[in-house]
């Protein structure tokens, strides 16, 4: 699990991010924009550009360098791009927490595929970071994304009201935690 890519199925990998991704990334969220867009904010019209995808990928590597953020992405093998899961705020030290975000293409979804991805990138981030707690919310509507993290072991912290701005206006979002490990913190 060194190189950060995780077999999910038969056909789909989970592998890190890459700056090369930006053509794909920007077809990805172009064909899954009506699918995506009740969960997401509104996006400038370079966001569906290879070259604006180029400037957030290399944001994220920067990120990445920095240690502050994790993206992997689902690859079929076919220079395509089938969603995307993502690891913020990674904080070590006496904390050792992470907040999850992801999105699987419309036309994978019902595959379990989100929640191998859940899992797997829990278990990377615990062996990679020892990371012990792992934090996720999604929209109060959004009942799938919310089966997942059931799925997955997460649990319920509780609605945070007007908590990001989606598709226009201020969303609640309900908040899930998931605990990797209750081991001691050495130092």
């Amino acid at each position: 699990m060194t190189s950060g890519e995780i077999r999910l199925s038969e056909d789909v990998l989970l592998r890190p991010v890459r700056l090369t991704d930006a053509a794909a990334f920007a077809r990805a969220y172009e064909r899954n924009r009506d699918h995506l867009e009740r969960w997401e904010p509104i996006r400038p019209d370079d966001f569906y550009t290879e070259q604006g995808q180029y400037w957030r990928l290399k944001k994220f590597d920067e990120e990445r360098a920095a240690g502050r953020v994790e993206r992997w992405t689902l690859d079929r093998g076919d220079a395509e791009v089938y969603g995307s899961l993502t690891l913020s705020n990674i904080e070590l030290g006496i904390f050792l927490n992470a907040r999850m975000g992801y999105w699987v293409d419309a036309a994978l979804n019902g595959r379990g595929l989100a929640t191998a991805s859940v899992n797997a990138v829990c278990g990377y981030a615990l062996e990679r970071w020892n990371i012990h707690r792992v934090e996720a919310g999604t929209n109060v509507d959004n009942v799938a994304s919310q089966r997942v993290l059931a799925k997955c072991g997460f649990e319920e912290i509780g609605l945070s009201r007007a908590h990001l701005f989606i598709n226009g206006v201020w969303s609640d979002s309900k908040q899930f935690y998931r605990i990797l490990h209750t081991n001691p913190v050495g130092y």
